[in-house]
């Protein structure tokens, strides 16, 4: 009987090992990461990515308020009726199963406004929105930072807003961006527009590809938008991770400093320009040139480090936007 007990306490239950593994490879941010159908914002930091996640929910939670009220919680599970809890004890399977999809109703109704999810890249961070317009709250936060110039991060770099997500084939991407295209682009809309791309972690898209066929899809939507590189109405930001393709069409773009939260605040004599339409050609390259220069050197370490791990960015040239 001695020589029986040890061995029976080295067995183990079917799934624990499993449920090891799982532990072990789960992800930053909770086991939750970037999948093509979530929308959210994409932020770019230096080589401090829990210190960019706190700046991020700080700034993102204050202009969040200001916008669309304080969040509110359902507190799903204190609507329970009693007699729902009583039903049928007996029954292991159904009690098991009701369990489960209370826990998940729970975890639906208190989901968070904003919510940190593992990127795929280093030294990008995705916070995942839920019930607000990703384009507009970075707009805002954006327009009040050049308006007063007050710097308000130390770490965050760039602040995309991703309005939508697919998989990162080309197919994919085509089918999407019919109908992602048509609030900006479908008769009778229509607009200037430059593509910006980047990939990161990936090495199966082409850059020159992409920005092809999407400007096909564009064209096709309404003959009448057209290509401007000096200063669009839209700018079409696409950012590859791994097999997901990140989608934005925002505004100002040269106006916000291709959205970078420390050029955005630097005063200077193309910042006293409120509208950057009334700029000539060689006014506008020189606004852009710049800020181009600061976020090389702000980020030289961070693409040393992505290099040193295998990152593979396919980076624009010129004006990091669509030649035709």
């Amino acid at each position: 009987m001695a020589a029986a007990e040890p061995a029976a306490r080295k067995r183990r239950p079917k799934g624990h090992f499993a449920a090891a593994a799982g532990r072990a490879k789960r992800p930053r941010g909770g086991g939750r990461q970037l999948e093509a159908g979530m929308r959210g914002i994409l932020i770019t930091c230096n080589m401090n990515e829990r210190k960019c996640v706190g700046e991020a929910y700080s700034l993102l939670g204050e202009y969040g308020d200001l916008l669309y009220g304080p969040e509110q919680f359902s507190d799903h599970e204190e609507r329970l009726s009693g007699s729902e809890r009583e039903e049928d004890e007996d029954d292991v399977e159904a009690a098991l199963k009701k369990e489960v999809g209370q826990i998940r109703a729970s975890t639906e109704q208190k989901l968070r406004r904003f919510q940190s999810v593992e990127s795929g890249a280093n030294n990008v961070v995705f916070i995942r929105t839920q019930g607000i317009e990703p384009e507009n709250l970075v707009h805002h936060i954006l327009k009040d930072m050049h308006a007063t110039k007050k710097k308000k991060t130390r770490v965050i770099l760039r602040m995309l807003p991703i309005s939508g997500t697919c998989k990162a084939f080309m197919e994919d991407m085509k089918k999407y961006t019919e109908t992602f295209f048509e609030p900006w682009f479908k008769a009778p809309n229509k607009g200037t527009f430059q593509i910006v791309y980047k990939a990161r972690n990936n090495s199966h898209m082409s850059r020159e590809e992409v920005i092809k066929e999407l400007a096909g899809i564009v064209g096709s939507l309404n003959p009448e938008n057209k290509v401007d590189l000096n200063n669009p109405q839209y700018t079409i930001v696409v950012e590859i991770i791994k097999n997901v393709c990140c989608l934005s069409v925002v505004r100002d773009y040269v106006l916000f400093r291709k959205y970078n939260l420390q050029e955005v605040v630097k005063s200077n004599k193309e910042d006293a320009l409120q509208n950057p339409s009334s700029l000539t050609e060689e006014q506008n390259s020189k606004v852009v040139k710049p800020e181009t220069e600061e976020e090389e050197k702000s980020s030289e370490e961070v693409k040393q480090e992505n290099k040193n791990q295998g990152e593979t960015e396919a980076e624009p040239k010129g004006n990091n936007a669509l030649t035709v």
